[in-house]
């Protein structure tokens, strides 16, 4: 599958690309735009950033094109509905670039505090000592009012209150308990947000949002807040931020963002009372690199369809989506593309049994399953006629709920086929994904990378040949996890960091031991 990168990313990325068997990788970062339409024609999938517009005359060229990866946060540059109508997955990578945000936005608090920016250049470029003109206030005991508590909103929360900040959230799309856990104090009413001395935002850009911050609401402030905004230009009407810093009602702006970008001229440089980047909330060395491996590994699993990380153009709303719903069903595919590629039958049935609240989401559950599942028998398949294609090819489902005592939330994906019956079950531990069942073993995976499943009668000295017939191929083990039942049997995980051939394969099935060999790879 050909994959083109049309625009630079850490190199960490690009490796990952290069040592995928089934990808084909093409850098076309350096490729001038117009030149970069001959080279997407035959594409499968793309991995962008801010330079490229992902737009109809990009798309029209890109007739093969099932994914893209926006390697960053935003998708202003892509047409997520054009690409939808196209049958696209757009992805993006939301969190790689967390940690560098809030320590830009903590980075910006200060500033405003101290007027750091001035000082430093008065100094150096001035030379002058003027102790006396900067004077500066102290964040201990002051109100912090954070718009969005979110990833990067409530990890700037956790650091303003190690600095004895008061902490204030507004995020009517969370629990309330995840601000209030944290020591912060949550509130519905977007008043509170004003009256607080700083005021942060941290939401992404929607019609909600746009100009959150306008004359309207500075007017409820105190006199002397200090505004901050490292998240999306647009969010605080910049013509009436300005009156307000002209006028002293605001008392410093901190600002990454611009309503368009890139600007080299606007009415906040010519103020004393701001500290102004251009757009650099993502810029550290190490999350540029988590998002091109993040970017790397979203466009394999998309092309493969064993799932599509942070999709924003799945049948669910994932706004409105909880997140811990969203890696469930992430998992159900996951586990589905795994049993598609361990059955070599067709498929007669599909029993989805759910424990726990993600019961409630029995449908989306099914239809996720159904794509993993369906990914080795037709490259058709997407979230919209998942179930109308098993129909189609006579496969019968069914979803029921029951109790486990073991696991707060479980899924169940049991398939039937003429040889017998295959199962497997996964739980988020931790916050991560995790397979606990496979075939009626009770054993524990991430369901990640290249895996081998050997089961075998239990008799010693089982291990010990499977350790050898891999070293023999130079296959480094990565991991190796054992379950075992009441028959005499045990069932072995074995994840590889190398390439496994059918002829490797094959030696594991001659061992004497061995009862089945399958291999799957996400």
């Amino acid at each position: 599958m050909k994959v083109v990168v049309c625009d630079p990313i850490h190199e960490a990325g690009m490796e990952i690309l290069r040592k995928a068997k089934d990808i084909e990788l093409v850098d076309a970062s350096r490729t001038p735009k117009d030149e970069l339409l001959k080279i997407i024609e035959d594409a499968d999938g793309v991995i962008t950033r801010s330079p490229t517009p992902v737009d109809e005359k990009f798309l029209s060229h890109a007739k093969k094109l099932k994914a893209i990866v926006r390697a960053g946060v935003g998708v202003d540059n892509v047409d997520i509905e054009a690409c939808s109508k196209r049958g696209i997955i757009v992805m993006n990578v939301p969190t790689a670039n967390t940690l560098a945000a809030v320590e830009l936005t903590m980075a910006h608090l200060l500033t405003a505090a101290r007027s750091f920016t001035n000082a430093v250049w008065n100094l150096k470029k001035e030379h002058e000592w003027n102790r006396e003109k900067w004077l500066g206030i102290e964040l201990a005991g002051k109100k912090l009012g954070i718009i969005g508590f979110g990833n990067i909103g409530s990890r700037v929360g956790i650091r303003a209150k190690a600095l004895e900040m008061d902490v204030i959230a507004y995020d009517p799309y969370i629990d309330p308990s995840k601000a209030t856990d944290l020591g912060c104090k949550y509130t519905t009413d977007f008043d509170e947000i004003l009256k607080c001395d700083f005021i942060t935002i941290h939401t992404p850009k929607t019609p909600e949002t746009i100009n959150m911050i306008t004359k309207k609401e500075i007017e409820k402030m105190k006199d002397g807040v200090v505004l901050i905004n490292c998240a999306r230009g647009g969010l605080y009407n910049e013509k009436d931020v300005y009156e307000g810093l002209k006028s002293g009602k605001i008392r410093w702006l901190g600002i990454d963002v611009f309503e368009k970008e890139p600007v080299t001229e606007h009415p906040f440089f010519e103020l004393e009372n701001t500290s102004v980047t251009p757009h650099i909330g993502a810029n550290t060395k190490e999350s540029q690199e988590r998002i091109a491996i993040q970017a790397a590994e979203a466009i394999i699993e998309a092309l493969r369809g064993s799932s599509y990380p942070n999709a924003l153009n799945l049948p669910i709303n994932t706004a409105n989506t909880p997140e811990w719903v969203i890696k469930y069903l992430e998992l159900s595919q996951k586990m589905g593309y795994i049993l598609s590629q361990i059955i070599n039958k067709p498929i007669k049935k599909v029993k989805i049994n759910l424990s726990g609240d993600i019961s409630k989401e029995d449908k989306s559950v099914l239809t996720f399953s159904l794509v993993g599942l369906l990914k080795n028998i037709t490259d058709s398949v997407n979230y919209v006629n998942a179930e109308f294609l098993a129909k189609e090819k006579g496969i019968e489902t069914e979803v029921k709920s029951s109790k486990n005592e073991t696991y707060k939330n479980l899924v169940n994906i049991k398939v039937i086929t003429d040889d017998g019956e295959y199962s497997i079950s996964g739980t988020m531990l931790e916050n991560h994904p995790r397979v606990v069942e496979f075939k009626g073993f009770d054993l524990e995976f991430e369901p990640k990378g290249k895996m081998i499943f050997f089961k075998n009668t239990d008799v010693p000295g089982v291990i010990g040949e499977v350790g050898m017939t891999l070293a023999k191929h130079n296959i480094n083990i990565a991991d190796f996890r054992l379950g075992r039942n009441r028959e005499g049997q045990a069932m072995a995980v074995i994840i590889v960091d190398n390439n496994v051939n059918d002829e490797v394969l094959e030696e594991l099935r001659n061992l004497k031991a061995a009862l089945s060999v399958g291999y799957a790879e996400i």
